[in-house]
């Protein structure tokens, strides 16, 4: 890849990483049953892990979203007419399950975004109406697995005390966009719209950041009191903390800021009084150090279980010798390339991910099986302020019939309810779980309809 391939592709990036939002769980999650149930139960306390760990049942997805992704690899290839930075994050969005209408992407959009790229935007800007991109909340990913093991130190009929040794990936993102209002009113409108010399400004931001993380840990499991509890050996209280050393190797961020400016006759034009149209700051480090702290607690009691985690206590990484470069664009329209200016050095760079707080809880009652989990995020990064995607709730239901497991389910997150519904057949030792939901991973958020199907080994518990 060129370096002037690679500045508009972070130009792109930038654009449409904050409306292609970064992954919602389920998205991610290998466990159909949990999909349809609103992605309840995905594991985000620490503790809540543990107790799904006594569970016998172990879940196999079937990865029907990269037979998509495999069949449509000219999006990938920079040199090719195919190649689309808007469909790249959609698959990294959700890259597991089978989406619908996956690449009935307008072909406006597509047009708008390749043009931004190559500085080639029509000066009519009707010509990419219907597709209307939204500003939408800041969003967050983070995939941080630990692969490891729990090793026993003490056990007793009342108390089980561990030591967890893993290591794993550490993959960091954000993505931020706000586009003004009359450039939506132009792409929404049924008819075209010319807005005389105005100026419409777009900017966005992307990070990116990858690292190893090598986690020590506490398990912790305490049976209740004589008298408290079903007496199960699942029943009591769990504790969790995971404490873990990142070792950063790479680190990107890309700050985009364009103007569009137009004319009496309302196209678009280049006014010589005002800045440049579109500029990119790029930050880059490939050297971080930093930590992660992740803590639960969960109570199994008869039919209940309730659940507390705190992920992401000062989670950071301190990037060494980050540098910073700026570069510019005289004109959105001639397909000019960037001036670039000197590379300086800014020091060291701290970035902090949010700390995200979570609580579940439980309920089985015969053959009914209720769920649900409340997250609440933080973050003191500027930024941030008024534009986090900070609360998500999850909630659902199972009953089991004969061989036969119907669920249901709904999730609220990016200010938006979306539903979920399967079904799970139990032979046993074995079964099979469908899941059915929708997700608006996508630059234009539409609301498409997602199939996930997972495999299951083991017996299952009912929470």
């Amino acid at each position: 890849m060129t370096r002037e391939t690679l500045l508009r592709s972070l130009v792109v990036c930038a654009l449409s990483a904050g409306l292609a939002a970064p992954a919602a769980a389920q998205n991610w999650s290998g466990d159909a049953r949990h999909i349809a149930m609103g992605g309840a139960g995905t594991g985000e306390n620490l503790a809540s892990k543990s107790v799904e760990q006594n569970e016998d049942y172990r879940s196999i997805v079937i990865p029907l979203g990269l037979f998509q992704v495999f069949k449509d690899m000219d999006v990938f290839d920079p040199d090719s007419d195919q190649f689309s930075l808007v469909r790249i994050l959609e698959y990294a969005a959700s890259p597991l399950h089978y989406t619908f209408n996956r690449d009935q992407t307008s072909n406006s959009g597509a047009d708008f975004f390749n043009d931004i790229r190559n500085a080639t935007l029509g000066r009519d800007l009707n010509i990419y109406r219907g597709y209307v991109p939204v500003t939408q909340p800041v969003g967050y990913g983070l995939a941080n697995p630990s692969f490891g093991i729990t090793i026993p130190v003490y056990k007793s009929d009342r108390v089980r005390h561990g030591i967890f040794v893993g290591a794993g990936p550490y993959m960091a993102m954000r993505g931020a966009m706000t586009l003004d209002d009359q450039l939506t009113e132009i792409l929404s409108s049924d008819t075209d719209v010319y807005i005389p010399n105005a100026q419409m400004p777009i900017t966005g931001d992307t990070r990116g950041e990858l690292a190893l993380a090598i986690t020590g840990g506490y398990r912790g499991h305490y049976s209740w009191p004589m008298g408290v509890g079903s007496g199960d050996e699942r029943q009591g209280l769990y504790v969790a903390l995971n404490y873990s050393y990142l070792r950063g190797f790479w680190m990107e961020d890309a700050t985009v800021g364009m103007r569009l400016d137009t004319n009496s006759a309302g196209l678009l034009t280049v006014n010589p009084s005002l800045p440049f149209p579109a500029s990119l700051i790029r930050r880059h480090a490939d050297e971080g150090r930093g930590q992660n702290i992740d803590l639960g607690v969960a109570a199994v009691v008869n039919n209940w279980e309730l659940g507390f985690g705190v992920n992401g206590i000062g989670n950071q990484i301190k990037w060494n010798d980050a540098e910073a470069t700026l570069f510019t664009l005289d004109s959105l329209t001639n397909g000019e390339d960037f001036d670039e200016s000197d590379t300086v050095e800014i020091g060291d760079l701290t970035i902090k991910q949010p700390v995200e707080y979570t609580g579940n809880v439980g309920y089985r009652t015969g053959a009914w099986t209720f769920v649900g989990q409340l997250s609440k995020r933080t973050s003191d990064y500027a930024p941030d302020e008024d534009r986090l995607n900070d609360l998500t709730f999850r909630t659902g239901v199972e009953y089991r019939f004969l061989i036969f497991e119907p669920r249901g389910g709904a999730y609220y997150t990016r200010d938006r309810w979306q539903p979920a519904a399967g079904v799970g057949l139990n032979f046993g030792k074995f079964g099979i779980d469908a899941a059915i939901y929708s997700t608006d991973t996508n630059v234009e958020r539409e609301r498409k309809a997602t199939f996930a199907v997972s495999l299951r080994f083991g017996a299952r518990r009912p929470i």
